[in-house]
């Protein structure tokens, strides 16, 4: 009887899935069960799961051995139950219950319910993605209900489980059903419901849609209540582009660690709406071990921020790194973590606090002193960092009546992915992530374009930043028109989209 084993498992550390080995060591001495390497009190917990699991399935708990269970490297931070499945496994290899031979090429995890059932667990996807990236000759054996997750990486053998009694008689050869092998295609990207043609009029609004679409280019919408704002929000992402595998596997590697991907969301990018209540560390990522926020669950996808003075002002102020370089550092003590946050930003907000300013139907209740204090909850350098500004008018109610106007969804994407692809042709990345020295190099104007820019520059007192973010709009606008050359009317409108709050002049 062996009484050492030991089974491949992994950890979530942050977004990716780390290497854990699970070392079980019966000895001789006073019965207990202890479980060492830095677990916290949901792994400790699972000393009792397992010894009811074992009981419950027939099998034998060595309960008069000294167990000891270490979970290593020592270092890094475990959590969660799904170590139950590793553990049990280690004691019945470690009492010669089965051979540990057969373990060698396994990798598994799984929560075990008292009667040995296994249960889903987080980050099944980016324990694929792990192990693929290992290259290492293991299959991969999860729960039912989580294994089509992992299923998604090409290239690997998973298999999946339903009960731990299954497991161990499929490993054993003394069961008629061996495990099954999961095999999964991603599914076709899901249509949305939602689309641009809903709304009727608002052409600026949908016209300065399609522009932040096609540049991946950030934007704040400003009106009364009820005149379409989060509707025009929540139709920004089926104006995207398809995500490539890559980025698609990604952005669900990310939402599976968070327990939050579902087939269904494969290949759509995420739509992350969080309340205005939400604090910094929910915005960003936080805590210890550090997890990541919406800005990174958000990833490749839309971060929509409803009613925008309303979020807490160090909430806000934090995302003006994120917003400049597409990532996050967390810092603690024990802990760091680098998390990305290639996200486009949409934000929406009243201009006042009636919410009327500028409301030809209602007066607005509001002093200029209760304006100014409103709009003065956003400060100058995060509104700096908001290419366009968008004025979401009253509709008339004549218009409202009217049939659904205006191009669909489908149309306006179509052009999108034409403008975004010639962008990528010419610098490699949409032209929202142009750097200062890849405008210079990319960024071809006309003369007359040019001496309209640095008019407005010396008007309006622009920072360099809003300088360089004009020039975005500029060349999103050209590449709509497909253009080769920035000419004075595409200039011209992308000045039109650095407007200043209302009320506030400039």
């Amino acid at each position: 009887m062996s009484l050492l084993s030991i089974i491949h498992s992994r950890a979530l550390d942050g977004l990716s899935a780390a290497a854990v080995d699970v070392e079980v060591h019966l000895a001789n001495g006073l019965p207990s069960f202890t479980l060492v390497g830095l677990a916290d009190l949901e792994v400790k917990e699972s000393r009792e799961r397992v010894r009811a699991a074992l009981q419950s399935s027939g099998l034998e708990f060595p309960a008069n051995k000294r167990i000891t269970v270490n979970l290593s490297p020592a270092d890094l931070p475990k959590e969660g139950a799904r170590f139950d499945l590793p553990i049990a496994l280690g004691l019945l290899a470690a009492s010669g219950q089965i051979d540990q031979a057969l373990l060698t090429h396994v990798e598994c995890a799984g929560e075990l319910g008292l009667s040995g059932e296994l249960r889903p667990v987080k980050g099944a996807l980016a324990m694929a993605l792990a192990l693929r990236a290992a290259k290492l000759d293991r299959e991969l054996i999860l729960p039912r209900g989580c294994a089509d997750e992992a299923a998604l990486v090409q290239g690997l053998v998973v298999k999946e489980a339903g009960h731990l009694l299954d497991l161990v008689n499929a490993l054993q050869d003394k069961s008629e059903a061996p495990l099954t092998r999961v095999r999964r295609d991603p599914p076709p990207p899901s249509d949305t419901a939602l689309d641009l043609r809903d709304i009727k009029g608002q052409t600026g609004p949908k016209r300065a849609l399609e522009i932040a679409a096609a540049g991946g280019l950030s934007l704040l919408l400003v009106g009364p209540p009820g005149t379409g704002k989060s509707m025009l929000a929540q139709r920004l992402p089926a104006l995207l582009p398809p995500l490539t595998e890559a980025e698609a596997l990604e952005s669900a590697a990310l939402l599976s660690a968070n327990g939050q991907f579902r087939p269904e969301q494969w290949a759509r990018r995420s739509f992350r709406a969080p309340h205005h209540s939400a604090s910094a560390a929910a915005l960003i990522g936080g805590g210890s071990p550090p997890r990541p926020g919406e800005i990174t669950l958000a990833q490749h996808g839309v971060l929509f921020l409803d009613e925008l003075p309303e979020f807490q002002r160090p909430s806000l102020e934090a995302l003006r790194e994120p917003l400049e370089t597409g990532r996050v550092h967390i810092s603690r003590s024990a802990h760091q973590a680098d998390f990305p946050a290639r996200f486009q930003l949409v934000a929406a907000m009243n201009p006042c606090p009636c919410g009327h300013l500028g409301n030809p139907h209602k007066a607005c209740r509001c002093s200029p002193a209760e304006i100014s204090r409103y709009q003065g909850r956003l400060s100058g350098p995060l509104l700096d960092r908001i290419d366009l500004t968008v004025d979401v008018p009253v509709l008339p109610t004549a218009i409202l009546s009217a049939a659904a106007d205006g191009e669909t969804s489908a149309a306006v994407a179509a052009r999108v992915a034409v403008a975004r692809q010639r962008a990528v042709d010419r610098q490699g990345c949409e032209n929202g992530r142009l750097m200062a020295a890849q405008l210079d190099e990319h960024v071809l104007m006309a003369p007359e374009a040019q001496t309209l820019l640095h008019l407005a520059s010396a008007r309006l007192a622009w920072s360099g930043r809003s300088f360089h973010r004009v020039l975005r709009i500029a060349r999103t606008i050209a590449d709509l028109a497909g253009s080769d050359t920035i000419l004075a009317t595409h200039v011209g409108e992308a000045i039109q989209w650095r407007r200043a709050l209302p009320g506030q002049g400039g």
